[in-house]
């Protein structure tokens, strides 16, 4: 519309400069057909019909230096502007057009100009503004009507455009959300990028890569579903089995035999804690690990079972080293802590044996103002770039073939309910060191 304005004012003043300049030659072309004449007399019929056919009232030519009235009729309204357009601005034909346009009556109007073909100095002539104006506002609807086709036909076309390139590819999108959303397992509905334009070929990358995220993590937990279904299962079976495997250790504690006496009582803390295990698995229901029990416990006396523990599996070309100041106690719950580290220690161990070397794994820990720091080391070959970036990760952090990757998963969420945190320090050729932290803020 701007455009429009822009375009139509110059060229409504135009069109009025051209019609007076019309009015002119005709002007000039009457005193022509008068000056013809052997007296330059013509009958009143005739002068009346030659100022008609000009749209004149009367013409003024000046020649010689002499102003002569060449034709006239009675002028009955005085002269209420003049105009000279021998030499007009651009400004001034603007402001006189948009004049002529507003102006409610019709005005007597003077017109001077410049003769053609050099016939006198000056031409002027008189006539009514009324029929100038009607002409004016005539080809301002021409315009009008024409700018409106052209304007139509450019909102069709953007229309049109707009619809095959933006609209047509969006509702493609929304359609494909939807039908996606009615059923996210099935992979055919997940959009592939095609569009044109390349904004939205960008957004339909990014669903794709959403939608097939999403699938992942739908299936993952259908399976981790299923595998708590079957877990479940599994251990309520193995907790009657352990029940009873617990009362005949229990029977087997009172036996004479020193060494029975001393692996007895290991025997029974292992099935008390297995038995545990079960119970906890058993009202999985949440799908989290149970609140834990904070108490002020020695770090030393639980380093060391874990320790015992693994010498079971670890074959001797593996040393297990413990430094740990002696009374440094830690606020932790002894079950869930114990599980954490038989879990970091177990990786440990298979990392090293993987290797068919010797190697080493030493827990040592300190107390600062805020946490207790525990660090375990060991001299393996360490985490594949593939298993870092999913450590903590169920199913997919393990570094082990065959490994499920759920013994970090589990140490860190125990770690997080204790409000520590379970961190990869780095890891490389010359093995892996793991940072365990525990508030003390909550200690006895």
């Amino acid at each position: 519309m701007l455009a429009e304005v822009l375009i139509f004012v110059p060229s409504v003043a135009r069109f009025r400069l051209n019609y007076l300049e019309d009015r002119l030659e005709l002007a000039q072309l009457a005193t022509l057909a008068l000056l013809a004449t052997p007296d330059e007399m013509v009958s009143p019929e005739l002068a009346d019909e030659l100022l008609a056919n000009a749209e004149v009232m009367n013409i003024v030519l000046r020649r010689n230096d002499l102003r002569e009235l060449i034709l006239s009729n009675p002028m009955t309204d005085p002269i209420e502007e003049t105009f000279d357009l021998r030499n007009p601005g651009a400004f001034t034909l603007i402001k006189d057009a948009m004049a002529c346009l507003f102006i409610s009556h019709d005005r007597t109007i003077r017109i001077i100009g410049q003769p053609v073909k050099n016939a006198g100095y000056e031409i002027e002539t008189t006539l009514h503004e009324g029929p100038l104006k009607a002409a004016m506002l005539a080809y301002g609807w021409n315009v009008f009507l024409l700018s409106l086709a052209i304007s139509l036909m450019t909102a069709s076309l953007l229309f049109v455009s707009v619809r095959s390139l933006m609209v047509r590819p969006i509702r493609r999108v929304v359609d494909n959300m939807m039908a996606y959303r009615e059923n996210p397992d099935d992979q055919s509905r997940i959009i592939q990028p095609s569009s044109s334009v390349s904004e939205l070929r960008e957004a339909e990358a990014g669903l794709h890569e959403l939608q097939t995220q999403l699938s992942h993590l739908l299936r993952q937990k259908e399976r981790l579903a299923q595998l708590g279904g079957a877990v479940a299962k599994i251990s309520h079976d193995l907790r009657n089995m352990l029940t009873t495997t617990q009362l005949l250790a229990d029977r087997i504690e009172s036996s004479a035999d020193p060494a029975v006496a001393r692996v007895s009582p290991k025997l029974v803390a292992s099935l008390s804690r297995a038995i545990n295990l079960c119970e906890h698995t058993l009202t999985y229901g949440r799908a989290e690990e149970p609140a834990p029990n904070l108490t002020s416990l020695a770090l030393a006396p639980i380093v060391a079972e874990v320790f015992e523990a693994e010498t079971l599996h670890a074959p001797d070309t593996i040393q297990l080293v413990a430094d740990i100041p002696n009374g440094l106690h830690v606020s932790a719950d002894e079950e869930q802590l114990f599980r954490v580290l038989s879990n970091l220690v177990r990786n440990a161990r298979e990392a090293i044996m993987q290797t068919n070397k010797p190697g080493e794994i030493k827990i040592t820990a300190r107390r600062t103002d805020s946490q207790v720091q525990i660090t375990l080391s060991d001299t393996g070959p360490g985490l594949p770039t593939r298993a870092r970036d999913k450590l903590f990760r169920p199913f997919e952090g393990s570094a082990r073939k065959g490994g499920t990757g759920l013994g970090l998963a589990i140490a860190a969420e125990l770690v997080r309910n204790h409000g520590g945190t379970l961190e990869l320090v780095e890891s490389g050729a010359s093995g892996t060191v793991f940072r365990l932290s525990l508030p003390t803020n909550s200690m006895a």
